[in-house]
């Protein structure tokens, strides 16, 4: 189960609604073994595309030396699908690396990227290419 705060799945939103008609994408990091996602790095889409996403090399690079530097570890990898629901593609299946984070999809389909209307924000863990969406708790604070 993915327990996120309020503020920090706010702004994943807000940050797909931005960039949308393209794919957004981004990081959540948190210290190590917490499994806490506590800073919020919204990354540049690279690829510029409605259908693709892709992290800045030299970016990636800068933000896991920043992660490794506060003894983070990225709790939370989102990106948005502009057309399609929430769940991840052939592509984004090959492409996740870290077993151990929360794949978080938003869809800004059907005029979703517009403030106000509700989106699909859903979680899911992406081991050896094996798809399994787990629950989303939303919480205030995490001392709840």
């Amino acid at each position: 189960m993915l327990t996120i705060d309020r503020a920090t799945r706010d702004a994943i939103i807000a940050h797909a609604r931005r960039d949308h008609p393209d794919e957004a994408c981004g990081v959540v990091a948190g210290p190590i073994d917490s499994d806490r996602p506590a800073r919020l790095v919204p990354m540049v889409n690279a690829a510029m595309s409605p259908t693709f996403y892709e992290f800045d090399s030299t970016d990636l690079l800068r933000l896991y030396r920043d992660m490794d530097d506060r003894d983070e570890e990225p709790v939370v990898i989102y990106h948005s699908h502009t057309a399609t629901e929430a769940y991840p593609s052939r592509t984004d299946v090959n492409l996740a690396s870290e077993p151990g984070a929360h794949y978080v999809l938003v869809s800004t389909r059907d005029g979703a990227d517009v403030e106000g209307t509700a989106v699909d924000f859903r979680s899911y863990r992406i081991v050896d290419g094996e798809v399994t969406e787990e629950e989303v708790r939303v919480v205030e604070r995490y001392d709840e």
